[in-house]
């Protein structure tokens, strides 16, 4: 509990230092409600729209849980098909450059065109949005095999399909975890771009209807969620990444 204490602090003090800021900025400052709402308008308009926030946060969580778990298992599966297929590395290669050459916000629109106001289109600038990180430092990863190791494996006549299960892969994990982590950071502005180009449902909408009406206090409440959210997604996948990667610890951490 003494060891806990102090990381559960500090995010706290933290949090309320920047709430005090915020408050002195916005009221010191004579900036108009309508530009700058203070914190207490804020949490006005959290408890007042607190059905419309959770129904759009159920909304854009599914959109970017879905976007993650989907670009996930295709920038896995790309990585895979890149480390071993060289000819595969030379075509998908550019490919994937493109994609991530080409701002979102342009494609958001296309995207909307071509899967509707739907959920797909979110869920589609979702995997766009995190397929690179995962499949960029997954393929790293695969390559970075130490010699040493798979020169142990050959020696004890193993074959590629072993050799990947028991070396490569356990060995390119800990590179996947920084991925992923990155993946989730960054998941939920696909969705939530895609909701500001056309959606019926979801954060974004709810920020884009409250520009609309210059409600600023509540578009702060709606981007306070979606930060929370973001931050609790990070937390959960990172808490999965430590206990399933138990054998490489952070040993930067103090003992």
């Amino acid at each position: 509990m003494r060891a806990a204490l102090p990381r559960v602090l500090r995010p706290l003090v933290t949090l309320v230092g920047l709430v005090a800021v915020w408050f002195i900025v916005a009221r010191g400052s004579g900036t108009p409600s309508y530009l700058l709402p203070d914190p207490a308008s804020v949490a006005q308009a959290l408890v007042s729209q607190w059905r419309l926030l959770l129904t759009a946060t159920a909304t854009t969580l599914t959109e970017t849980v879905l976007g993650l778990l989907i670009g996930t298992v295709l920038g896995s599966l790309v990585a895979l098909a890149m480390v071993f297929s060289p000819v595969l590395q030379r075509w998908l290669m550019p490919l994937l450059l493109l994609s991530q050459a080409i701002p979102v916000f342009a494609l958001a629109p296309l995207l909307v065109l071509w899967f509707g106001f739907g959920m797909a289109s979110k869920v589609v600038m979702a995997v766009l949005v995190i397929f690179f990180p995962v499949t960029a430092a997954f393929s790293d990863g695969l390559r970075r095999t130490d010699i040493g190791w798979l020169d142990l494996a050959r020696t004890m006549n193993a074959q590629p399909a072993s050799m990947l299960r028991h070396v490569r892969l356990p060995a390119a994990l800990p590179a996947f975890g920084s991925g992923l982590r990155v993946a989730t950071a960054i998941a939920p502005i696909g969705a939530v771009v895609g909701e500001w180009v056309g959606a019926s449902a979801g954060l974004g909408y709810v920020m884009l209807n409250a520009n609309a009406r210059i409600q600023t206090d509540v578009m702060f409440a709606a981007l306070f969620v979606l930060a929370l959210m973001a931050i609790v997604l990070w937390v959960v996948v990172d808490r999965v990444l430590k206990r399933v990667l138990y054998w490489a610890p952070d040993t930067t951490a103090p003992v």
